[in-house]
């Protein structure tokens, strides 16, 4: 029985944060033998459509009030330009209620700003776009020592990453749901950081 990928969309959401890593858990293609699989569902706070920063109109599958805890996997949450706005209070509620289960909340950019400022990141390892802009911008932001400099990061059942890193954030959601070989997830990572064919190769010759 597959899981449920949950993808948040929502008005201004960045297309691109999350282009390595959706194409992967709806496809499966490269996936180890016996892998969980997925499935991608986008999740609006309503079903009315979005406009996202590259003007693509999505139909969101569900409404969060539809976003089950028992069938879920991971909830993704892409940047955008209006995380610090009272909209996205349901989202936030929702992170924190999956957090608490147990189960994978992935933040990349602005959404890492909302959960600063939501006060999730004081007690976990973490990044964002920058420390500064994290203390400048969350008033309820005390995580400075949690905070790491790396594009991505990986912290039990949460993964934060900047939003110049799409890459980076989907190896460490790939890596946490281990649905790649470790090989696999090599040759697949170096591929797209490198753009050296020998990794397509490597990465159609590794064993599931």
């Amino acid at each position: 029985m597959s899981k449920t990928a949950y993808f948040y969309v929502f008005d201004t959401m960045a297309d691109w944060e999350a282009a390595f890593l959706l194409p992967e858990l709806h496809s499966g293609r490269y996936f180890r033998k016996e892998a969980q699989k997925y499935a991608v569902k986008t999740v609006g706070l309503s079903k009315d459509p979005v406009l996202t920063m590259g003007g693509v109109r999505v139909w969101p599958d569900l409404s969060l009030e539809d976003c089950s805890l028992e069938k879920a996997g991971v909830l993704i949450l892409p940047g955008g330009n209006t995380w610090l706005e009272a909209i996205h209070t349901p989202i936030l509620k929702k992170t924190e209620e999956f957090l608490n289960a147990g189960i994978l909340v992935a933040a990349i950019c602005g959404a890492t700003i909302a959960l600063a400022q939501a006060g999730y990141l004081n007690n976990r390892y973490h990044t964002s776009n920058s420390l500064d802009y994290l203390k400048l911008t969350c008033a309820n932001y005390s995580g400075e020592l949690y905070y790491q400099p790396g594009p991505a990061v990986a912290d039990g059942n949460l993964i934060t990453a900047s939003g110049i890193a799409p890459l980076e954030f989907s190896f460490e959601v790939l890596k946490k749901l281990d649905v790649f070989t470790p090989v696999k997830l090599d040759a697949w990572y170096k591929l797209y950081n490198t753009q050296d064919a020998k990794y397509y190769y490597a990465l159609m010759e590794a064993a599931d």
